[in-house]
């Protein structure tokens, strides 16, 4: 059980709305998938894993089946560590999807041996940072169509632990740390998040960065790899009494996915439920614009503007279409 519990309290409803949560086949991508389930809403969970996707959502209709008022729960396949991936995933989405109401940029990879993505990013970079920048700027035009609408993009503290966006080695390429790209990655989601609030003020959008606490998920398993033989257990076992549990972990996200008390408020960080200070780099607007412009360069959107985008083709009504077609 975590020292620190922030618990979110709103009873709001999310009934016909649209809900997006990235990585949302375990952890407290999961439990947020099954809290908007439960207040209404219309959910898309879009994870990598198909099978284990699946498997969660049929297990959040069960718990759901006999609850008055509960929403609806659909799988699409998203590899953030695709460009072509994020392209397909949004296209069909956007075919399928009338409104966007929500978009949680929940799914993340931490501390991993050095890899790269299809593209040739830094694995946690290119997930962490450039493959939800890319998934969110492609569905703005729908979800700047839907105002009011929240997109809510999960950090961490340790986003403190990178002293600056490494501008002249973004992908690692001169030297590698698991720890410092790591927090390299989370310094960019709190960045994209104040930038993107910046950029949306006016539109009815408001933007939110958070940090979940430290929490027992699957985000561990590769520690072993990255320090020293039995490290994740230790995490995982050791470490129990003082980590939360992904329902306590998911509890900020729901705050700043639902909470009325934020509804006006834009490009904040949040922790425990709350407004927080993020680093000192995390409040650089000069970083955040650079950061936008290396990004949109790198994920090639140079010649599209997602913000004066016109919404074509918008459905009269959500189309469901068969799981399996969302991997193709």
């Amino acid at each position: 059980m975590g020292l620190f519990n922030g618990k979110c309290m709103s009873t709001a409803r999310l009934d016909g709305k649209t809900a997006i949560v990235t990585g949302s086949n375990t952890g407290i991508g999961k439990v947020t998938a099954h809290d908007f389930v439960k207040r209404g809403a219309r959910v898309i969970m879009a994870c990598r894993d198909l099978k284990k996707a699946q498997e969660a959502a049929e297990d959040i209709r069960q718990q759901t089946k006999d609850l008055q008022g509960a929403g609806v729960v659909r799988v699409v396949h998203l590899d953030l560590a695709s460009l072509t991936s994020v392209r397909k995933c949004s296209e069909l989405l956007l075919k399928t999807e009338p409104a966007i109401h929500l978009l949680i940029n929940n799914a993340g990879i931490m501390a991993c041996p050095k890899a790269l993505t299809e593209d040739g990013f830094e694995m946690q970079l290119g997930v962490n940072h450039l493959g939800h920048f890319l998934f969110t700027c492609l569905l703005l035009p729908r979800i700047i169509r839907s105002a009011p609408a929240r997109i809510v993009i999960v950090s961490s503290l340790v986003h403190q632990l990178a002293l600056n966006m490494n501008f002249d080695d973004l992908n690692s390429e001169k030297s590698y740390n698991a720890t410092l790209a790591y927090a390299q990655s989370k310094l960019a989601n709190v960045l994209f998040a104040k930038e993107l609030g910046e950029r949306l003020k006016g539109t009815g959008v408001t933007t939110y960065s958070l940090h979940p606490g430290v929490v027992a998920t699957e985000l561990s398993r590769h520690f072993s790899d990255s320090y020293f033989p039995g490290v994740t257990w230790l995490f995982n076992n050791v470490a129990r009494f003082v980590i939360k549990s992904p329902e306590q972990g998911a509890q900020t996200t729901i705050y700043c996915a639902v909470s009325e008390e934020v509804a006006e408020d834009t490009g904040f960080y949040y922790s425990e439920c709350r407004k927080k200070m993020p680093s000192g780099k995390a409040r650089n607007r000069d970083i955040a614009k650079r950061l936008w412009e290396e990004s949109i360069r790198m994920v090639q959107l140079t010649d599209w503007d997602p913000f004066t985008a016109e919404d074509k083709n918008p459905p009269s009504k959500p189309i469901d279409i068969e799981e399996e077609i969302a991997a193709k």
